[in-house]
């Protein structure tokens, strides 16, 4: 027995003992009311307290693996590398991995919608949506075993979600259908090419597309205005594509130019083999935005879902990351020189600039769906 529990045994026993010595005939002891009074709960409480104690890693990797199953939603394999990360959690562990790739807003409602037959155990969303799932309570607490090494901004202080990985808005021009690929937004507004940057009411991406645009013309987080008045001005010239932006639409040629995280553009170029595609940042300004993991609240493996969450922020799980072209959020990793070589030049990112006020991000991007319908999809029918 823990000398914590040996401590609050003392004090019922002790009373036990001196109530015995004053009487032969022993008798429960009664409220005011005359009801008997409830035994002592002392080691019941402890119970909890230890049921209730965070697990040691070696304890969640040993109920992990007897789990055996981690399914996550919005992990697909091709988007940041998270084939590798499975890959390796599948050979360390031996835990077997399912995906379906989905929205950062479809994961949350997913969680939320299956609470009482859970299917899956953590996703991957945008910074936006992080609140989004703390408010609607799908999710749960856990901080990795790297959370001291990882920037404030970019956890949560009670363990509801971290960031694993950073990406830039970014510019992906198939250059065989536009010679002359834009390097600025000012490029683009004088292009006569179709831009897309994907489902603005659903996705984290395309929701940052508009604020990279925003920022390039003196707008922020809390200003979105100049970045729906850029995509108004294309949308009047019947220049906004509607186009999913996913790789095989790129290899279809339906995508001529499209707006998305450095990751996923160099990421699309590695699959499509080619290089007739030219990705920059743009000139004026881009947004850093991040994503973060969060763990379902209802999840069948939970277990399996902290190991995955523990294997992404360590060293291995971040170098991955980096292999798929996301900038690790932990800056103490440092990156083989191959992987480091495959990223865009640094020098492009000086006028790229992380979201500051959160709050005010959260607001305006729930604002953003509706602005886009009666600005942009407007002039489109």
């Amino acid at each position: 027995m823990k000398p914590k529990a040996m401590r609050l045994l003392v004090v019922p026993v002790l009373m036990a003992a001196l109530s015995a010595c004053g009487t032969t005939e022993t008798k429960p002891a009664s409220s005011s009311a005359g009801t008997p009074a409830p035994a002592p709960a002392a080691a019941n409480t402890t119970k909890e307290a230890d049921a209730n104690k965070p697990l040691t890693l070696e304890q969640i990797t040993e109920k992990a693996k007897q789990e055996g199953t981690v399914v996550s939603v919005g992990m697909p394999d091709t988007w940041a590398n998270w084939k590798d990360t499975w890959a390796d959690i599948l050979s360390k562990y031996g835990i077997k991995h399912t995906d379906t790739d989905m929205s950062s807003a479809e994961e949350i409602a997913k969680f939320e919608a299956e609470k009482d037959k859970p299917t899956a155990d953590i996703g991957d969303v945008g910074m936006a949506f992080t609140s989004v799932a703390v408010e609607k309570g799908v999710v749960q607490p856990h901080k990795v075993s790297t959370w001291d090494k990882i920037p404030d901004w970019a956890k949560d202080k009670d363990g509801n979600w971290v960031v694993g990985y950073t990406g830039t808005i970014a510019f992906m021009t198939n250059t065989k259908l536009v010679p002359n690929p834009p390097k600025s937004f000012d490029d683009i507004l004088k292009g006569n090419y179709k831009v897309a940057i994907g489902d603005v009411a659903k996705a984290s991406q395309a929701q940052n597309a508009i604020l990279a645009a925003a920022m390039a013309y003196g707008g922020d987080e809390k200003n979105i205005q100049p970045g729906i008045d850029f995509f108004e001005k294309l949308s009047k010239q019947k220049r906004i594509s509607l186009a999913d932006v996913k790789v095989a639409n790129f290899e279809k040629g339906e995508i001529e130019v499209a707006l998305v995280w450095d990751f996923n553009a160099l990421g699309y170029k590695d699959q499509l083999k080619s290089a007739d595609y030219d990705i920059s940042i743009p000139k004026e300004a881009s947004v850093i935005g991040a994503y973060a993991t969060i763990i379902n609240k209802y999840a069948p493996h939970p277990n399996a879902a902290k190991l995955a969450q523990e294997y992404i922020l360590s060293d291995a799980g971040q170098i991955n990351l980096a292999k798929g072209f996301a900038r690790p959020i932990r800056d103490d990793v440092k990156l083989p020189a191959d992987v480091a070589s495959k990223l865009v030049p640094s020098e492009q990112y000086k006028n790229a600039k992380p979201i500051k006020d959160f709050k005010a991000w959260d607001a305006t991007s729930k604002a953003i769906p509706q602005l886009w319908e009666e600005k942009v999809l407007v002039n489109l029918n």
